[in-house]
C-alpha cells in the first residue's frame, strides 16, 4: 500500500513537473509573439511609405492568449490612440486650405468680411493645440502606463510592458512634432492678421487679376510686412525639414 502511494505521489509530481514546464515553455512562446507582433509594427510604423491599414490590421487584432493577451492589448491601445491623434495632427498639417488663405481666389469668394476664412483659422488652430496637448501627454510615460493599470496583472507583466514596450520614453522626447504644430499656428496667426488688416480697410484695396492693389501705401506696406514675416517662416520650416534643426 506504502509502495503504492509513493507511486501516486511520483506520478502527480511528474505531472506536475510537466505541466509548469510546458507552461513555461507556452509562456516562452507567448512572450516572443507579442514582441514580434510589436516589433513589426513599429517597423511598419517607420517606413518611407507608412501602410495604415496594414496597421490597423495588426492593431484590431490579438495574437496571444491569457496575460500576454492582456499587456498586448493595453500597449496596441496606446498606439491606436496615439496614432489617431498622430493621423489628425497630419491631416490638419496638410490641409491645403491653408495655402490658399491668402490668394486672390480666397479674396474674392470670402472678402471682404472673410467670416469663412476667419472661422476655419480660428476651428483649425483650436484642433491643433488641443493634438499638440494630447500628443505631448501621449510621449510621456505615464500616460502609456496608465493603459495597463486596472488589468489585474501581477508586477512580471506590468514589469514586462514597462521595461519592453514602454521604456524610459520621459528621457527621449522629441519635439519635432510640436515645432511643426507650432509653425503651422504662427502662420495661422499671420494669415489671421492679414484678413483682419483687409477686412478692417474694405474700401482700401482691390483684386486686379491675380494681384491685390492698394490705394493706401500705409496699408500696403503692413500688408507686405505681414505677408514677408510668413514667407520668412516658410522659409525656416524648410529649412528645418531639410537640416533636422530649428531656425
Amino acid at each position: 500500500m506504502k509502495k503504492k502511494i509513493i507511486i501516486v505521489v511520483t506520478v502527480i509530481l511528474v505531472a506536475i513537473i510537466g505541466v509548469i514546464g510546458y507552461m513555461v515553455v507556452s509562456d516562452m512562446g507567448q512572450e516572443d509573439k507579442l514582441k514580434t507582433e510589436l516589433s513589426e509594427i513599429s517597423d511598419l510604423s517607420n517606413a518611407e511609405n507608412i501602410d495604415m491599414d496594414e496597421i490597423n490590421k495588426r492593431l484590431d487584432r490579438t495574437v496571444t492568449t491569457g496575460d500576454y493577451a492582456k499587456v498586448e492589448d493595453a500597449f496596441k491601445s496606446y498606439l491606436r490612440d496615439n496614432f489617431d491623434n498622430s493621423i489628425e495632427i497630419a491631416d490638419l498639417i496638410n490641409d491645403e486650405r491653408i495655402t490658399t488663405l491668402l490668394t486672390a481666389d480666397n479674396y474674392n469668394t470670402d472678402g471682404k468680411e472673410f467670416i469663412e476664412s476667419k472661422k476655419y483659422i480660428s476651428t483649425t488652430r483650436q484642433k491643433l493645440e488641443e493634438c499638440k496637448e494630447k500628443y505631448s501627454e501621449y510621449m510621456t510615460k505615464e500616460k502609456a502606463m496608465s493603459y495597463i493599470e486596472g488589468k489585474g496583472l501581477d508586477s512580471y507583466y506590468v514589469d514586462l510592458y514597462e521595461q519592453e514596450f514602454v521604456g524610459d520614453m520621459d528621457s527621449i522626447k522629441d519635439t519635432t512634432v510640436e515645432d511643426s504644430i507650432d509653425d503651422i499656428i504662427e502662420i495661422l496667426n499671420t494669415s489671421e492678421k492679414v484678413l483682419n488688416l483687409l477686412s478692417e480697410n474694405p474700401n482700401s484695396w482691390t483684386i486686379e487679376g491675380e494681384n491685390i492693389v492698394f490705394s493706401n501705401d500705409n496699408l500696403s506696406n503692413q500688408y507686405d510686412e505681414l505677408i514677408n514675416s510668413m514667407a520668412d517662416c516658410k522659409k525656416c520650416m524648410s529649412l528645418e525639414k531639410k537640416n533636422g534643426r530649428n531656425c
